[in-house]
């Protein structure tokens, strides 16, 4: 005892309730500091995004909940999700689906793209703008030519194979999407492909259809970049089994350094959303480390109904089990086609 007549406790347990509290309070400024870190972080570009002409609203018609949206719309969404940078991919492909008949169809198509180049040149510093049209079609290379020679849609094409409804199982669809991208190399523009076969078709597609665009598409165009949209899903969402094989196909390539490979980019638009299940979660996030954190492009897509805006979109995109330098890393990515500011 003490004089005092107190007990006497040994140093050791005079320290331990201090020690506890020091541990809490540095895990606390540990936890801070991560969820400060996610929350400053914002991407240097959306480059998967959409503008909507009066003409698409006419086209898609009162049913679809489409409403006019222009450059200075998109950019107010950027600046609020504070990211600098838009790639705006033109639309025009959906006035030559084969699913409608549209009267001087090849000219609505250059107006779209015209339009878009336009909606871009608004923001210069900021916005480019994508040219596109189906591939099956006809005009398909002469519209690439024009866009080529026509400024401000020389920077790339944007092809939709679902809504265009190209099958890689067709041997004639995988020719003239040859052409396409031989001609779009030639030209030194960058291609954005949705490469998720038609789904209300239930068109085959998946693994099979993924190596034959790896082994017989891609070659076609070796020297500029591909960027393959939604994962080779469409969102929004990702619980899609046949576009997680096809992108399983073409994360397998990346990972074993096949050339077909090289140039392949990668955006995440919309498949990403709020109610993501942790399965899918981890799922997205171990195929971002496949393909490597350097070839992830963030994106939201269209800025209309349901989907999420750009800022949404990212703290969505914030929920996968990926470490704050990884997500650091994917945010300040730009692709090569981007110009310099």
């Amino acid at each position: 005892m003490r004089p005092g007549g107190g007990l006497t406790r040994d140093p050791e347990t005079r320290m331990r309730p201090t020690a506890r509290l020091l541990r809490i309070v540095l895990c606390g400024a540990v936890f801070l500091l991560v969820g400060a870190a996610r929350a400053q972080v914002a991407p240097a570009g959306d480059y998967h995004q959409h503008v909507f002409s009066t003409a698409d609203v006419a086209l898609l018609g009162p049913s679809s909940g489409i409403a006019s949206l222009d450059a200075d719309q998109v950019i107010a969404l950027l600046d609020a999700a504070g990211i600098r940078r838009g790639v705006l991919l033109s639309i025009a492909y959906m006035f030559g689906s084969p699913a409608r008949t549209v009267e001087d169809e090849y000219a609505k198509v250059r107006q779209e793209n015209d339009w878009t180049a336009v909606q871009a040149a608004r923001h210069p510093e900021r916005l480019i703008a994508f040219c596109s049209f189906n591939p099956l079609k006809a005009y398909a290379l002469i519209e690439l030519e024009r866009c080529a020679h026509r400024p401000g849609l020389d920077h790339g094409i944007k092809l939709h194979v679902g809504n265009s409804d190209v099958q890689l199982d067709d041997p004639d669809h995988v020719a003239r999407l040859r052409q396409v991208f031989a001609a779009a190399n030639a030209r030194g523009m960058a291609i954005v492909i949705h490469l998720r076969a038609n789904i209300n078709k239930r068109r085959p597609y998946g693994a099979a259809q993924a190596r034959i665009f790896l082994d017989q598409v891609l070659p076609a165009a070796p020297d500029v970049p591909v960027q393959v949209a939604h994962f080779a899903g469409s969102g929004p969402g990702y619980d899609d089994p046949a576009a997680q094989a096809a992108m399983g196909v073409l994360a397998d390539a990346v990972a074993n350094h096949d050339p077909h490979a090289r140039n392949l980019w990668f955006d995440v638009a919309s498949i990403v959303d709020r109610d993501i299940s942790p399965a899918t979660a981890a799922l997205v996030a171990a195929t971002i480390r496949q393909v490597g954190v350097g070839r992830v492009l963030y994106g939201s897509d269209a800025a209309q109904g349901g989907n999420l805006r750009p800022r949404e979109a990212w703290a969505a995109f914030l929920r996968l089990p990926l470490a704050p330098a990884e997500f650091a890393h994917i945010a300040a990515n730009v692709p090569p086609y981007f110009p310099e500011p």
